[in-house]
């Protein structure tokens, strides 16, 4: 059901006090940003570290939120639905896509995202789909 860890985010009180340090104290890149958002870049590109401001004081939660990205949302929800687990969000259309928020039996929050693909005709103007880097020139 989970192939691959999305992110790890940190909900953090003060969102451009820790832009500023992870930016420039640690120089990681900034990968995506918004206003209650940012994202920096890791070298493999597969996870990310993201900040995000605490908007809930949940017993039991920590600032850590881990965060998976599913290819169908409402299919990885229908299975956690039906073995009863504890929703804190429900599936909401988001700007970067479809997300919900579940928690684990201590309260912690799991963040589940589906992010729709980049548009493929972007990539090569003559090819639908994936391309392998390998054996193009």
């Amino acid at each position: 059901m989970f192939k691959r860890l999305g992110a790890a985010i940190l909900l953090v009180e003060d969102l451009q006090k820790c832009i500023a340090f992870y930016r420039d104290i640690l120089e990681l890149k900034i990968k995506n940003q918004s206003p209650d958002w940012v994202e920096f870049q890791n070298e493999g590109q597969s996870a990310v570290l993201a900040l995000h401001p605490a908007r809930i004081n949940q017993k039991g939660s920590s600032n850590m939120l881990v965060g998976f990205s599913v290819s169908n949302l409402e299919s990885v929800c229908k299975k956690l639905e039906d073995k009863h687990v504890k929703f804190h969000k429900q599936i909401t259309q988001e700007s970067f896509g479809k997300h919900a928020i579940i928690e684990d039996p201590e309260g912690h929050l799991i963040s589940i995202v589906e992010i729709p693909p980049k548009d493929e005709l972007g990539q090569i103007p003559y090819y639908h789909g994936f391309a392998p880097v390998e054996g193009l020139m």
